[in-house]
């Protein structure tokens, strides 16, 4: 059992190394506007995302769950999924590669953090072994992974409006083109963070006998769709966009922390099992 924790963990040092690389070649192509070694950092960090993929299933079977109980599990996988996910969007979307200067960090530090809490093998409660529960993980981790790209895009409007990063400005589109891809990442995390708790609530039903119990978790997870509906309203029917827009989109992005990674602290939670 050692031997398997070493390689598992071996593994994911591995890929955070990969990430690490692909990261600065991303950046530096970002900055000094050469886009081919930009290009090569994501091919560097696909490598990177099989070794780490590797990692999670060795992990999964050795547990006999999905990767959803334990921090250090939760946070590989939610790195996995938003790299994956965002390596996928740019293939349709060339412009979003400037947004790896966001992804990639926070990909490769939520593997090194997970890796820093000491792996543990928790056995799954009764109650948390459904398809129902999977979609709810899945849809949810999606939407954190359309979320940080909204978050990037936000950010990088907030600093080029005040004329830092003229550099990496260069790779982007225009502030209209910038806020626009904010506002669509937006409303994709709205959309699969809605399909997460409909899932998640036919899962408390086939466990609990009720959809909705108002549970720590559940709550913050409603009132953080709520500001995100309410971000996306006010700019569709109120034309709110640019500065003010963005500085929601931070708070909507705080909300999405607060609700993924500290209400399933909460002792009278019965979610108490997740990210423990």
């Amino acid at each position: 059992m050692k031997g398997s924790f070493a390689l598992v963990t071996g593994i994911h040092w591995g890929a955070v190394v990969l990430y690490v690389v692909a990261t600065v070649m991303v950046v530096v192509g970002q900055y000094f506007q050469k886009p081919q070694l930009a290009r090569r950092g994501l091919q560097v960090a696909v490598p990177g995302l099989v070794l780490h993929g590797a990692g999670l299933l060795i992990w999964w079977r050795m547990v006999g769950h999905g990767p959803y109980i334990d921090r250090f599990e939760v946070l590989s996988s939610n790195a996995w999924i938003l790299l994956a996910a965002f390596l996928v969007f740019t293939i349709p979307f060339p412009r979003l590669v400037t947004a790896g200067v966001v992804v990639l960090p926070a990909s490769f530090i939520l593997v090194a953090l997970g890796l820093f809490f000491s792996p543990e093998m928790k056995t799954l409660p009764p109650t948390f072994r459904s398809v129902w529960l999977v979609l709810h993980i899945i849809f949810y981790k999606i939407a954190f992974s359309a979320i940080i790209i909204a978050f990037a895009f936000s950010l990088f409007y907030l600093l080029i409006r005040r004329g830092r990063l003229q550099k990496l400005a260069k790779s982007l589109p225009d502030l209209e083109g910038i806020d626009s891809y904010a506002y669509r990442f937006a409303g994709l995390g709205f959309t699969f963070w809605a399909i997460g708790m409909l899932a998640g609530s036919i899962w408390a039903y086939q466990s609990w006998g009720t959809f909705w119990n108002w549970d720590p978790v559940q709550t913050w997870s409603l009132v953080t769709w709520a500001v995100f509906g309410i971000y996306l309203h006010l700019r569709r029917f109120f034309a709110w966009q640019g500065e003010r827009a963005s500085w929601l989109f931070v708070v909507c992005f705080a909300l999405t922390l607060v609700s993924l990674f500290l209400t399933p602290l909460f002792e009278s939670s019965i979610h108490a099992e997740y990210f423990k």
